[in-house]
């Protein structure tokens, strides 16, 4: 079983700036969605301060981020990438299985990425995580690169909004209904 402080706080700087625009959602009635908390069995705590030092996970997780915008499900992970290359092992294929479920039942199913060299966020359709995956599943890279991706896709914090991915959402769905009309 993987320790729970072995990972350390990667991803809690976005994962924050990710809270503070679902408050500013849920504030302005635009949104409602809800950080999945990670399952976990405490092992180890610290008597004097009750924090846990030394955790387990329970059971595999399934994305990071739930809830509805505008009366669509929505469902997405967030991950961080320090480089221009992104390895699908940040994946896991119990995320990947949800979000296509989610997707089967009309629901929109992405991942945010943040890509900290270009100091820009990307929002990863499924249908996209679903190409690479596949890719990966057939024996080709298990990764994939900036230039591969949509540039349509790519954000930054605007609008007073620390990652303002329901735009993404919109754009996505509009895409979609385009798609579908041909």
């Amino acid at each position: 079983m993987p320790s729970w402080n072995s990972r350390g706080l990667r991803g809690s700087a976005l994962e924050e700036l990710i809270n503070l625009t679902n408050e500013k959602y849920r504030d302005q009635k635009l949104a409602l969605i809800q950080k999945v908390p990670t399952p976990i069995t405490p092992i180890d705590m610290d008597k004097s301060s009750g924090h846990i030092t030394l955790a387990y996970f329970d059971k595999k997780s399934t994305v990071d981020y739930i809830g509805v915008v505008q009366g669509v499900a929505v469902c997405f992970d967030a991950k961080e990438c320090a480089v221009e290359t992104f390895s699908l092992q940040n994946i896991h294929e119990h995320q990947v299985l949800f979000m296509r479920d989610f997707e089967a039942q009309e629901g929109v199913a992405f991942m945010l990425i943040y890509f900290k060299k270009l100091n820009k966020y990307y929002y990863l359709r499924d249908t996209e995580l679903e190409k690479f995956w596949q890719r990966a599943q057939n024996g080709g890279r298990k990764s994939f690169r900036v230039d591969e991706l949509d540039e349509d896709f790519f954000f930054s914090q605007s609008n007073g909004y620390f990652i303002p991915y329901l735009e993404m959402i919109n754009k996505d769905i509009m895409s979609r209904e385009e798609n579908s009309e041909e």
